[in-house]
């Protein structure tokens, strides 16, 4: 390998900001803060937004599209009957 052209490839501190979880991974994102870890490691924090232990997808709180209110349904009734009734008046 050639030295000088790859990245910054070490350990970095992740932070959910919005419920305080962190995890530590390999990565070479540019960060600009570092943290003292538990175990007195100093490692570069990078914050994020949401993560897998905040967002709704993993935390099984997202909605599905068929459970809107039955807004689904709605435009299924709304719409579906006008295209069938299209087709028998064009003939």
């Amino acid at each position: 390998m050639k030295e000088g052209i790859h990245p910054n490839y070490r350990e970095v501190c992740f932070l959910d900001l919005s419920n305080n979880f962190k995890f530590v991974t390999r990565s070479c994102v540019n960060a600009k803060e570092m943290i003292k870890m538990e175990d007195g490691r100093e490692l570069p924090l990078y914050k994020l937004d949401t993560s897998s232990e905040s967002h709704p997808f993993y935390t099984g709180t997202q909605k599905s599209v068929d459970n809107m209110g039955g807004r689904v349904e709605r435009f299924r009734n709304r719409f579906g009957k006008t295209t069938a009734a299209a087709t028998p008046a064009a003939e």
